[in-house]
């Protein structure tokens, strides 16, 4: 893979981050670690806790998500988080979004393969 590629698709997955830490947590609370090893199992997403955590942290700032902490038998207490409403409609949003622009990408790249 070239430099000018390998560049261009860090950017498109650091694009990506929101819409899938919204994506897994539609289906219920998760923590940090939680969430980035269900990106690398089930999206095959190797995003790593330094890329995800700030995430998380901005979309609680903005209310998208609500935080709960609990108490850990190892380490400092887990967080919890969950999407709020207004979390669940920008995700609903953001897939929508998704769904026209790569519909409309698809279609270009493939315009006149037979």
């Amino acid at each position: 893979m070239s430099l000018d590629v390998g560049i261009w698709r860090t950017e498109l997955r650091r694009g990506l981050v929101e819409l899938c830490v919204l994506a897994v947590l539609r289906d219920g609370e998760a923590y940090g670690y939680q969430i980035v090893e269900q990106l690398k199992r089930d999206a095959r997403m190797d995003f790593t806790e330094s890329t995800v955590y700030p995430v998380l942290a901005r979309l609680h700032r903005d209310k998208y998500l609500t935080e709960r902490r609990v108490r850990s038998a190892a380490g400092p207490p887990r967080r919890y988080f969950c999407l709020t409403e207004t979390g669940r409609q920008r995700l609903e949003e953001m897939v929508c979004q998704w769904n026209e622009v790569s519909d409309r990408i698809r279609h270009l790249i493939h315009k006149g393969v037979a």
